[in-house]
């Protein structure tokens, strides 16, 4: 039995690093005249780093016109990724990052049943306020029972600390959750968390596969391509199914990728 679904955001909830965070992060750039940007390739690279501020102060190494010493350079990181988070908000507010497929009809399935829904996610709070404010309506808190952001978990993804957050604030065991991640940094978060993960692929994590996983696919709302199949004739990937692949966590080989 499924007590409490846990999401991660960034890549899971909606494409956001693709349409919105890549995005924001060349606008601040431009903003404080920084003579650098990301294009979609690098930027892809550098989701390797977990972190919007750690990833800055990684590409820092690389970047001839970055500070020198390593104060100057964390203040820069702060001040950029300040107005990084000021720009993507703003990209959420115009409606230019929609729920991936099924997200919200799955969340309306765990309404229906009684079933928690949490967020479990590196990003900064603000950046998931904007979100999910955007998608839920003004009264979107009280769609979660729990909420886990970058400032509660401090060590990021691969880390389990963030799901083990969650798990006090929602007073649950492991065994009663399961986790929705696109990334391998997520995986392992939550399978060192002891929790089952269902991994829906995302454009920067298009093989996000391993050990713990108890069924991967393109997206929730495409019920075809997934490993193991969807029921047949499923619409979407709904609650009912999930429990089913939940149900196969004790089981001698509990992954879809039988890693």
């Amino acid at each position: 039995m499924i007590r409490a679904l846990l999401f991660d955001v960034d890549g899971t909830l909606a494409e956001t690093e693709r349409d919105g965070h890549l995005v924001a992060f060349n606008r601040a750039f431009a903003d404080l005249g920084v003579p650098w940007r990301w294009s979609a390739a690098r930027y892809g690279e550098l989701l390797k780093v977990t972190g919007g501020r750690e990833r800055l102060l990684f590409d820092m190494q690389a970047q001839r016109e970055a500070p020198a010493g390593a104060a100057a350079r964390a203040a820069l990181a702060a001040r950029l990724h300040g107005l990084k988070n000021e720009h993507y908000a703003r990209i959420v507010e115009a409606g230019g990052l929609a729920l991936r497929p099924g997200v919200g009809e799955l969340i309306e399935d765990c309404a229906a049943n009684h079933v928690a829904v949490a967020v479990v996610t590196t990003t900064s709070r603000s950046n998931v306020e904007a979100l999910l404010g955007r998608h839920f309506g003004p009264q979107w808190r009280a769609r979660f029972a729990a909420l886990v952001c970058a400032a509660d978990a401090p060590r990021k993804k691969p880390d389990p600390e963030a799901y083990h957050v969650a798990l006090r604030q929602l007073r649950l065991g492991a065994p009663d959750c399961l986790a929705i991640e696109d990334s391998p940094a997520g995986l392992a978060a939550a399978r060192a968390a002891g929790i089952g993960v269902i991994v829906t692929r995302s454009h920067y994590f298009p093989d996000t596969c391993g050990p713990g996983t108890l069924a991967v696919g393109d997206a929730l709302g495409e019920p075809a391509a997934w490993d193991p199949p969807a029921a047949p004739g499923a619409a979407r990937i709904d609650l009912a199914q999930l429990a089913r692949w939940h149900s196969a966590i004790n089981a001698p080989v509990a992954s879809a990728c039988h890693g």
